[in-house]
Order: C-alpha cells, then structure tokens, then sequence
C-alpha cells in the first residue's frame, strides 16, 4: 500500500436540496511520482463531485480534494444516516485501488400534494371523488382526511379516514358525498366542499372540489303536472256544479218513503294514541256472555330504538382501523335541530350561516390518553357583559368514551366556548362564534396545559368547531 487518506470530517449532515463539502486528504507514501484518480462510489453517487478529479503527488507529499455532496429534495434522498465512498486508482499501481468510507446524514422534510379525482362530481343522491395524497418528503407521512363545506349542506363519509404513506408513493382515499336536502323538481345546484389532510402539529392541506346536485324531475315537468291537477280539480268542479238533480232527487226520495236499512258492517272509529300518561296494560277482554265487558283492543307492538350513535362510537371505528394512530370524534347538540352526526379529526361541526347557538358538545379521543373539559356558558345576569363557566371539569374521560359538556335542557344557556385538554400529545381547536369567521387554530400540549375555543362576551355564542389531536 503506497498511500494514505483521511476523510475531514468523517461524518457530516445536509439538509435536501443543499449540498456541504468534505475533504479527502490524500499522502504519497511511495517512492514514485504518482497519479491519482478519485470516482465517487456507492448510492450516494450521483449527487457527489470530486474536484480536483485527479491528483498527482510525488514521494512523501500530501494532497486534498473537496467531496461535495447535493442532494435533492424528493424522496430519493432518505432522510437519515447514508454511507458513501470513494474509489482511489493509482495511475503507476492501478491495482492498487484504495476506498475510504464515510457516512453523510441526510435530514428529514415533509411535503405532500393532494389532488382530487375528478375535482368536480355530479350526482342526484351521491357524488363519489377519490382524493390522491401524494408524499413527496423523504419521512413517513401519517394523515387523515376530513371533510366540509359552507352551510352544512353535506355529509361526508371518507375511507379510509387516515393513511400513512412511504416517501415517494400515494395514497386513494374515497370519498362518498350525500346532500342533505334532495332535489325534487328545477335546475341542478352547484355545492362547492372542501376535502383536508390533516397532519399533527401542522395546518391542514385543504383540497376544493365542486359537488353538481342534479333534480330528479325537470322543472317544466313539474309545471305540466300542477297544470294537469288544477285541470283536473276544474273539471270535477264543473261536472259537479251542472249535476244538482242526481243528489236532490234522491233526498227527496228517502225524505218520503219508509227509513232507510242501517249499514250492514257497522263504523270503526280507531283507538286513540297511547299517552305519557299510560303506565299500566290495557285491559284484558270480558269473557262473559251479560253483555256488560267491553273487549280489549289489540295489543300494541313495541319496537326497540337503535342505540345511538355517539362520538365513542365514531372514535372506536376509527381504532379499529388504526389501533396506534391518535384521533378525535366529536358532534353539537344544536339548537332546535338535537345532536348531530358525529365527526372526526378536523370535520366542522355545528352550523354555519344558521345563527344558532351550540349548547353542547360530546367528545370521544383515542391515543391520547383520555379526555376532560369545561364549557363556558351564557349568564343571564351578567353584569361585566361576560359569561361564566361551568361549576366543575369533567373527569378525566378514558380512551374510546362519552365527554359531554354543557346542557341540552331546553331552559339551561347555550355555550359560548369550551376548554379542553388530553393526556398525551396535544390537541388543536378552532371555533367559529357568532359575528365572526373561523378564527386561528390553537394547539396545546397535555394536560394540566388546556387550549379554550370560543367568546368569553356574554352577546356571543358558539355556532361550530373543528378538533384534531
């Protein structure tokens, strides 16, 4: 061995898409002159350049070259450690080749691309896109997608509700769009909606596509058929009007002669709707022959109510799906309109435009290591125009079960805000109140820490709100 090297320094780090230098010193420990060829080896080849390329040395003297090392910005280059080497030919003893071996780390970037296919959708009851999450950083990308629109105007069921996906590749989510209200008769509505990818810590990606609701029947058909029934009434109304004898004569004809035979199968007239006030069984019926026992009606037939469908619900489906992914579930109790569906991980719930107020919210998390939080209320005798909260938090609700804070008594206060907090990680919020748009997103890490949501001005109140964790 005539030769000698020494990589300055060994190991170095680089962030995509920058480039940093190494020096390679190289000593002449012949009795030669002799030339030297430098050829990058290894996965890290394309991205690195030896200059000078060539060095020639004579006997004992010591020489360098600068290793630079770019890589780009893409999947391509893995984020984390990567070993790289260089290839020493001697011109005078090609065989003996020397390769020095260092180790280039390249640090971790996120990006991701989403794209809807097709970005717009037509439909009568359902419209169906497919939402491409392309991950173009060099890290595993963990997401979910949620989905929303002005005016609460539809419903959105997405599956998967979360992926994860390796650098370089993409992931198909479908998404199956159902309008809230059907279209009968007229024109087809445009309903623009919004799909998001929503990632921890970070702000959502949102995607915008338009939903085409087409009408089940044209609108001239519809006015053909009012013309045919008001034609219809008209002429039942004329044939009755020039038909008076046919009536009058046979009253005249039962007024004089003998009284006419009752009907056959007497009238049924049907029991009257069971009451609150109904606790005990009805009767049986009177087997006696005296005449004085009335007979029972039939027995009513009760149906069970299905159980209903709760955050927790919605949370452990998702946990099934993604046993060590973190989410959130949630839905309002509105207003005159009750609970509705629950939503998951950054879906808007509650109303917008509706200017009615939230009076309580019921939360389910997972991952997270539990749930608690307050609502704030309205004050009826405010004197500082400011609301109150409620006396007490919750406890600390497990994984996968029922939060509810504030009232859906119909006399108790609306809410004007809410505190939360979870055991592990942080959780994010933002809060639409009345007279304003949605304001920031507000993230916080676990409890004691708590992130609050909404107005304290007791003239407010809570109309929706997007979780995620």
């Amino acid at each position: 061995m005539s030769l000698w090297t020494s990589l300055e320094p060994a190991s170095a780090t680089v962030d995509a898409g920058s480039s940093t230098t190494v020096r390679l010193r190289v000593r002449n420990t012949g009795d030669v002159v002799d030339e030297y060829r430098f050829e990058p080896v290894g996965p890290l080849a394309p991205w690195t350049t030896v200059e000078p390329a060539t060095l020639r040395l004579y006997p004992g003297t010591t020489g360098a070259v600068e290793l630079r090392f770019a890589p780009p910005r893409s999947p391509d280059a893995t984020a984390g450690p990567n070993p790289y080497a260089v290839r020493i030919t001697p011109t005078e003893h090609p065989e003996a080749v020397t390769v020095p071996e260092g180790n280039l780390t390249i640090t971790p970037f996120t990006e991701v691309r989403a794209e809807l296919v097709p970005p717009t959708v037509k439909g009568r009851l359902r419209g169906r896109p497919q939402l491409a999450v392309d991950n173009i950083g060099n890290t595993r990308l963990t997401a979910s997608i949620g989905g929303s629109d002005n005016g609460d105007q539809l419903s959105y069921d997405i599956r998967p509700g979360s992926v994860q996906i390796e650098p370089g590749r993409a992931a198909f989510v479908k998404a199956t769009l159902k309008p809230r209200r059907i279209i009968w008769f007229g024109a087809k509505e445009q309903r623009p909606f919004t799909l998001s990818v929503l990632r921890s810590g970070v702000d959502p990606l949102p995607v915008e596509g338009t939903y085409i609701q087409r009408g089940f029947l044209p609108r001239w058909l519809a006015t053909c058929f009012g013309v045919l029934t008001a034609l219809a009434v008209t002429f039942v109304m004329l044939w009755i009007s020039h038909n008076p004898g046919v009536s009058s004569g046979a009253t005249q004809k039962v007024a004089a002669g003998a009284t006419l035979a009752p009907s056959a199968s007497p009238s049924v007239t049907p029991p009257p709707p069971p009451t609150a006030a109904a606790t005990t069984p009805p009767a049986e019926p009177d087997s006696g022959d005296d005449g004085g026992g009335g007979g029972g009606g039939p027995a009513a037939t009760v149906t069970e109510k299905a159980p209903e469908e709760t955050a927790a619900t919605a949370v452990r489906r998702l946990a099934e799906d993604d046993p060590e992914g973190r989410h959130v579930c949630y839905r309002a109790f509105v207003t005159g309109q009750g609970w509705q569906k629950p939503v998951c991980d950054g879906t808007m719930a509650g109303t917008v435009g509706s200017d009615v107020p939230i009076k309580a919210l019921n939360i389910a998390v997972t991952g997270v290591g539990g749930s608690a939080a307050n609502a704030f209320l309205h004050k009826d005798d405010s004197t500082d125009g400011k609301g109150q909260w409620s006396p007490s938090w919750t406890a600390v609700i497990a994984d996968g079960e029922d939060n509810y804070v504030g009232s859906t008594k119909p006399d108790d206060p609306s809410m004007l805000g809410f505190a939360i907090n979870v055991g592990t990680g942080q959780v994010c919020q933002t809060a639409r109140v009345h007279g304003f748009d949605w304001g920031p997103q507000g993230c916080v890490q676990q409890r004691p820490e708590f992130i609050f949501g909404g107005a304290l001005e007791n003239d407010r109140f809570l109309e929706a709100v997007k979780f995620t964790v």
